[in-house]
């Protein structure tokens, strides 16, 4: 379960990378359209990678890392919500916030 759970959130984040750039493209133009396209998908990639990774950069207390993740995939959503696909948004949503939980409660052991 524990592996399922893993290939899950690996979904997850190509999913909220995903997501962002859509909204980006989506909802610009010129410039901005690329620096949002390209720019969110980067901070998500380095939130994930600093805080949230299973070998984070910078090791912060499990709550904190908890609501750290959800706080990327949330945006993710509210993203994917921004760009006029609010159905991908809840299910990203809900699903970051059921294995997130998982992740929470197996990082105990």
């Amino acid at each position: 379960m524990k592996n399922a759970n893993l290939l899950v959130r690996f979904l997850l984040e190509l999913s909220a990378i995903a997501a962002v750039a859509y909204w980006g493209f989506a909802t610009a133009s010129g410039l901005t359209q690329w620096l949002l396209g390209l720019g969110a998908p980067v901070a998500v990639i380095a939130a994930w990678w600093l805080f949230v990774a299973p070998k984070a950069t910078i090791e912060v207390p499990r709550r904190a890392r908890f609501a750290i993740e959800l706080v990327i995939f949330g945006a993710a959503a509210i993203a994917l919500v921004a760009a006029e696909q609010p159905v991908l948004g809840i299910l990203l949503a809900a699903i970051e916030l059921v294995s997130g939980t998982l992740n929470y409660i197996w990082s105990r052991t």
